[in-house]
């Protein structure tokens, strides 16, 4: 991604965005920020960073708002209260669940379950199945296979549920679209005690830990191809709806010029 400089928001009051797209990390939604205008808002005392696409077509803000529950709650709560969107989206990277779900597989679930409390919100959609979970830490094999048993889930992530929790607090309508970056049978690394209070990872602590420990190094450099791969497939996909939905716009909108030919014509 080209570097963008950081300004002030370029949406007016009666120009906001569509949709908000809400994800942990930058590198989940890569693809999907270039040529954004990064844009740098406060809200409740706290800063985050927003890239806006004012596309005539569609308009979208994305935010990323950190790894976790609490700040994908944050962030989800900021989106909303300054841009108003009608449509909410958690975006991101999931761990599967499922040994049919591969690295790279795009999986838009139709539930998402909160394992804190086992709240579910739906999500409507003809294309939309299985179960997605959202978990407080990152999922070992053994906590994958305690999950897909509890919740029947087909993938687990760490922000999902509340950013559907958001939404549904504001009547604005959810969805949750997730990139597969590491599979049922794969052992993540230990990276809990590398993300921060805020939800950020500390990739330079991390990658000194894992410097000193050979027998990661293997692992590591596996989960890192996985994230590419899973941050390309994902940024495909959500660019291929949008093309289909402005090309299913384009179907539906009324043939204006031809009209006024026609009216021409009849005068």
């Amino acid at each position: 991604m080209t570097p963008c400089a950081v300004q002030w928001s370029g949406f007016g009051p009666t120009d906001m965005p569509k949709v908000a797209i809400v994800a942990a990390l930058e590198r989940e939604v890569s693809s999907l920020i270039e040529g954004c205008t990064r844009v740098a808002r406060q809200y409740e005392g706290r800063s985050f960073v927003f890239f806006e696409r004012k596309d005539e077509r569609n308009k979208m803000v994305i935010v990323c708002g950190g790894i976790g529950v609490e700040a994908a709650r944050r962030a989800a709560e900021a989106v909303i209260a300054l841009y108003s969107p009608t449509l909410v989206q958690s975006v991101g990277f999931a761990g599967a669940l499922d040994a049919s779900l591969h690295v790279g597989d795009v999986f838009a679930p139709a539930v998402v379950v909160d394992a804190r409390d086992g709240s579910r919100t739906e999500i409507e959609g003809a294309n939309r199945q299985g179960t997605l979970v959202t978990f407080m830490a990152v999922a070992g094999t053994d906590q994958k296979s305690n999950l897909a048993r509890a919740y029947g889930a087909r993938a687990v992530d760490m922000e999902a549920s509340a950013v559907a929790a958001a939404a549904h607090a504001h009547a604005i309508p959810f969805a949750a679209t997730k990139a597969i970056s590491d599979e049922y049978d794969f052992e993540m690394p230990q990276t809990a005690r590398f993300i921060d209070s805020q939800g950020q990872f500390r990739t330079a602590s991390f990658a000194l830990f894992a410097a000193l420990r050979p027998w990661l190094w293997r692992r590591v450099a596996q989960l890192a191809g996985n994230s590419r791969k899973a941050a390309r497939a994902l940024g495909e996909h959500l660019t291929r709806l949008e093309e289909l939905s402005q090309a299913s716009r384009k179907v539906l909108a009324p043939p204006a010029a031809a009209s006024s030919s026609s009216a021409g014509g009849h005068e």
